[in-house]
């Protein structure tokens, strides 16, 4: 008996490093609603297309990559992250209309409603946030910059919403143009430090880590 031979498994190609893009729809969604928050716009709600297609799907799409990866961290932040301006939009699009109907029952303003909504759901991402600031610090500077001031924007507005404070949530919206800028630096060293030519952004070791003279720049979200 003959035995048939086996033919040996090839590694699946490797992809390009997806990070960049899901900072960068990260970013621009971040720094719309953001803008809307510090009181800047005039406009209705631009950001909230953006939430679905590009904060959402885009960077949902950017921590399946991830998944093929076998990036953990940046999986995880990606896939939340879209996943949360999608239930954003959701939010707004199906729960918020509802608000008046509800408040006509229960004798409450609507935007209290909505502002009480709102907290709480901030309130619950930034605990999950506060582990993955933690964990950040194992990535680069520049990723630990963008949850350091995502944390910030999380905690501020979440107070502001379930204090009605006006005020308080304006000044988030300034942190969080703050965290869509640090977002975009990321995604820009990504890219460029990604294309191996001859210029490169910094991006920082892991904190505590050593810093290797001559070594390699990091790229963000490094596997």
């Amino acid at each position: 008996m003959t035995e048939t031979p086996q033919t040996p498994a090839t590694a699946a190609p490797a992809i390009a490093n997806p990070a960049p893009l899901g900072l960068a729809a990260f970013a621009l969604t971040t720094f719309l609603l953001s803008a809307k928050n510090a009181g800047w716009t005039n406009g209705t709600d631009a950001w909230l297309g953006y939430a679905f297609a590009y904060g959402g799907l885009c960077q949902l799409l950017a921590g399946m990559w991830e998944f093929r990866n076998r990036n953990v961290f940046g999986s995880t932040a990606f896939s939340t992250y879209g996943g949360f301006w999608i239930g954003l939009g959701l939010y707004v699009l199906l729960v918020a209309p509802t608000a008046t109907a509800t408040a006509a029952l229960t004798k409450a303003n609507p935007e209290s409603l909505i502002q009480n909504d709102l907290g709480w759901i901030l309130l619950a991402f930034a605990i999950f946030n506060t582990y993955m600031l933690l964990w950040s610090t194992q990535v680069n500077s520049a990723v630990f910059a963008v949850f350091l001031t995502l944390e910030l924007t999380e905690v501020i507005l979440f107070i502001g919403n379930l204090s009605h404070s006006t005020g308080t949530i304006k000044f988030g919206g300034w942190v969080g143009v703050l965290t869509a800028l640090t977002a975009w630096y990321a995604s820009a060293a990504g890219v460029v430090n990604g294309m191996g030519g001859r210029l490169s952004l910094p991006v920082g070791s892991p904190l505590g880590a050593r810093r290797a003279v001559g070594g390699p720049t990091a790229t963000p979200l490094a596997h």
